[in-house]
């Protein structure tokens, strides 16, 4: 990168400061594209044992960047009173921690709008004490965000308890009708801009944060850069374009994909567009990694690993692979190119987290950072050594 590119990069950063970033936006409304006030959903976030924790990173997510709702608290007893910023990133955001939603309730000043259940368990089922607390929620008139692969709608129970209270029942992972659903075309060639997949060693590990993250530094420094998400978390964050893929028939993944691709070049007109990955390529419980490759036929890859996990999320007997292997295998499989990679620094100090840093670059000859807690400059350079050609579009765009 030259010098000319660091201090276009270093000026343009607006927002997207040095280490653990909120993304956040504490107000109630937002100005929409013909510069008016749209009101902006509150919520509730249920997320019980597991905020912080490997699954509640729908919880985790929403705390971090949420375009769709203003989070006013996060139920989760275990940790009730702290702040979720603090919890999650050791910077406070002003959202509290509640015991149950009666606490929630009794903060919020007004009956929250929506009650999103945060959690993300490998069943992707209910337990009865959840569906209880969310037939509650209903009960109050509280709309009600189902990011599990149970959908609620076709609940007897709920549907009847949704229409008694005139409340909507958002089942984010439920497919559009089958009659709808898009084969693999090929016409993926037709996009021409960058397509960029961040893809990771094992599931949760923080590929949604890193993408979000990757295309907001993109945009701060003047590509249009476009995140299209592949998991509910993403959808319920306020993806623009995306689908959960893991709910999606098998034969359908590539082409639901590729023709949610093709509508984000084609509305939008990106300089770049990132993918969000799901599972790993290498795990056998997850085939999404497959499809994300097939489907977007990605120009580059961007790998995210937590040198600190010893074993894959759910299963202890499964060691997690080394970040040279799964290059090896992604390259293998898909004719890309994997162009750095991003660490998540769970269970390692600062330095710790550097000296994996300076490692893994020697090791496997690309750059190497962590998007949370290094300036996302890093990511931008990473992007721009990969695709020289997006300077011109950099330089040539409004400051």
């Amino acid at each position: 990168m030259s010098q000319q590119d660091q201090h276009f990069v270093s000026s343009h950063l607006r927002g997207v400061q040095d280490g653990r970033v909120a993304w956040r936006d504490p107000a109630l409304s937002k100005s929409s594209s013909n510069g008016q006030q749209s009101f902006v959903s509150t919520a509730v976030v249920y997320c019980e044992g597991n905020f912080g924790a490997i699954d509640g990173k729908t919880a985790n997510g929403l705390v971090r960047h949420s375009e769709k709702y203003t989070i006013l608290s996060v139920i989760d007893s275990e940790k009730a009173g702290l702040d979720a910023g603090t919890v999650l990133d050791d910077e406070s955001n002003g959202i509290t921690i509640c015991c149950d939603l009666n606490e929630a309730l009794a903060q919020a000043e007004v009956l929250p709008d929506y009650f999103i259940f945060g959690i993300a368990p490998a069943t992707g089922k209910l337990s009865t004490c959840e569906r209880s607390l969310m037939l509650e929620a209903i009960g109050l008139g509280m709309n009600v965000v189902n990011g599990l692969h149970e959908f609620l709608n076709d609940d007897p129970e709920f549907r009847a308890a949704s229409e008694a209270n005139h409340v909507e029942i958002l089942d984010v992972r439920r497919p559009r009708p089958k009659k709808d659903l898009r084969m693999f075309s090929g016409r993926i060639d037709q996009v021409t801009c960058p397509r960029i997949a961040v893809l990771g060693t094992d599931c949760a590990i923080g590929k949604r944060t890193t993408s979000t993250i990757l295309a907001r530094a993109l945009n701060a420094v003047g590509l249009k850069a476009v995140m299209v998400g592949t998991g509910q978390t993403g959808l319920i964050q306020g993806a623009r374009y995306g689908i959960a893929l893991d709910a999606v028939p098998s034969n359908f993944c590539a082409g639901e994909l590729e023709a949610t691709i093709i509508e984000a070049f084609e509305r939008e007109e990106p300089d770049v567009i990132i993918i969000e990955g799901q599972g790993a390529l290498s795990h056998p419980a997850y085939s999404t990694s497959a499809s994300i490759l097939r489907g977007s036929c990605p120009d580059a890859v961007v790998l995210q690993h937590a040198p600190g996990r010893l074993h894959r999320c759910d299963f202890e007997q499964m060691k997690m692979p080394a970040p040279a292997s799964e290059i090896h295998l992604i390259q293998t499989f898909a004719d890309t190119k994997v162009i750095g990679l991003t660490l998540n620094h769970e269970h390692m100090t600062d330095v710790e987290v550097n000296a994996a840093i300076t490692l893994y670059e020697c090791g496997l000859g690309i750059p190497v950072t962590d998007a949370l807690t290094r300036s996302p400059e890093r990511l931008v350079e990473m992007v721009l050594a990969a695709f020289p050609e997006l300077r011109e579009k950099q330089t040539a765009a409004p400051r």
